[in-house]
């Protein structure tokens, strides 16, 4: 008996339809891919495969051995398949033999965007802001490693048990974090968070629901107006969307130095931007390049602003001098649940990099930032511009925070609890046309009437 004639059986025992079942499971039972893998390999010379392979031109390779794969699936003792099985079985052994073998469909899949193995245990993906468990995963640790040095050799990376840990950005601007035994207790975890470029504007966040309009407008003026704004929020909340939405409302005539941990911001071609991306050190442990010593290069290249990826350490004291030196309207992100949280931890990060006082920290912060925007990800998935707050000096010297806008997450809407400081400033100083103010007050009071 057949291994799918076993399937059909067994099919016949669960009461699922023929035709939807055998195309589901024959293309995920291992024995038919194992059994077209070897077939491909004997027909072809394990030789000839890794040679075609190892080849840059992977698109042509898949091509070659898809035909070889169809010639095999024509015999006899694979008439029982039916096209689209056969099909789903040819795509998954060159996902294995050509591809990154079962994350490949994810990775090819646009609506997918983070993918995580748990070792041989278990495969998730992340589509509209939910996890989601996959049908199939990887048959051994072996395999997941195979993957991974897939992804890192043409990085001139490694993962083993000497170097158990490495994140890298792939060419595309996927971000990869691996992490191999024995620090890895189930076998190796990889997690791939891919790199969307959908979002490049403040109005496509109107579109999506992510904030109101008017919202929306006020975040691009602070922005225009050169503020000094952080952006915080936990992981995948949207702070790196958000944080190049707010960038590609920089006039085009300044001069922008971006640093990031891995390279995800985009700006339009016509744009002044110097892009620098960190770097890890080698596997000789040399030739590490740190977001702080980014920052502090940074300032020797004359630039109008600084944008800063994330802060998570000692380079939060150079960000800060930066934004107190003339380099106003410079933006960043940071892990933080409030803005009291991102506060807490903007004192904490600059001790990490200058041994002082809290509290000449927190005027260092008072004195730099100017707001404080929040990002959230929903029960359901959705992102949401929640708080923005404003920063200021308290009467000791320390920060005050005041909430401008309000978000109330059991309603999904937003209200205006103040009208900032720099809306004001910026009529006064003809920045702002009354007209265009006027207009927007009038938006806001409509929001919040039919809130």
């Amino acid at each position: 008996m057949t291994v799918l004639e076993r399937v059909r059986e067994q099919e016949g025992k669960t009461g699922v339809a023929d035709s939807e079942y055998a195309a589901a499971v024959a293309a995920q039972s291992d024995e038919l891919p194992r059994t077209l893998k070897h077939e491909l390999v004997s027909r072809l010379g394990l030789a000839t495969v890794a040679s075609m392979v190892s080849t840059p031109d992977l698109e042509q390779a898949r091509a070659e051995l898809r035909v070889t794969c169809q010639a095999i699936l024509n015999e006899e003792r694979f008439s029982e398949l039916l096209p689209q099985e056969r099909e789903q079985l040819t795509s998954r052994v060159l996902d294995e033999v050509v591809g990154l073998g079962p994350i490949q469909p994810l990775l090819d899949d646009n609506t997918v965007s983070e993918v995580m193995v748990n070792g041989c245990g278990a495969l998730y993906f992340e589509r509209d802001g939910r996890l989601l468990r996959s049908k199939v995963r990887f048959e051994s640790a072996d395999q997941i490693m195979m993957v991974v040095d897939r992804i890192l050799a043409p990085l001139g990376r490694r993962l083993d048990k000497s170097s158990p840990l490495v994140n890298a950005r792939l060419t595309n601007g996927d971000r990869v974090n691996a992490v191999a035994v024995p620090i890895a207790i189930d076998g190796p975890y990889l997690t791939i968070r891919k790199f969307s470029n959908r979002i490049t504007s403040m109005d496509q966040l109107v579109s999506y629901g992510s904030l109101p309009a008017w919202y929306a407008t006020l975040l691009k003026w602070a922005v225009q107006l050169r503020r000094d704004i952080a952006v915080a929020g936990g992981t995948g909340s949207g702070k790196t969307t958000l944080l190049n939405a707010l960038s590609t409302q920089i006039d085009h005539g300044e001069r922008v130095i971006t640093i990031e941990d891995s390279a995800e911001l985009r700006f339009a071609p016509e744009a002044h931007v110097v892009r620098m991306e960190a770097r890890d050190a080698s596997i000789e442990g040399t030739g590490e390049v740190t977001i702080r010593d980014l920052v502090k290069n940074a300032l020797r290249q004359r630039p109008d602003r600084i944008v800063v990826g994330e802060v998570r350490g000692a380079e939060a004291i150079d960000m800060l001098q930066a934004m107190n030196t003339g380099h106003d309207g410079s933006l960043t992100t940071l892990h933080a649940g409030t803005a009291e949280e991102a506060i807490l931890r903007l004192v904490l990060m600059a001790r990490f990099g200058m041994d002082l006082p809290a509290s000449i920290i927190e005027e260092q912060i008072a004195t730099a930032l100017d707001l404080i925007v929040m990002s959230a990800r929903r029960g359901d998935g959705s992102r949401r511009i929640t708080s923005l707050s404003q920063v200021s000096r308290d009467e000791r010297g320390g920060v005050r925070l005041e909430e401008v806008v309000s978000y109330d997450q059991a309603d999904d809407c937003w209200h205006l609890s103040v009208e900032p400081a720099f809306v004001t400033l910026a009529v006064a100083s003809g920045a702002l046309s009354e007209e265009e103010v006027s207009q927007w007050r009038s938006s806001t009071l409509r929001a919040a009437c039919a809130a």
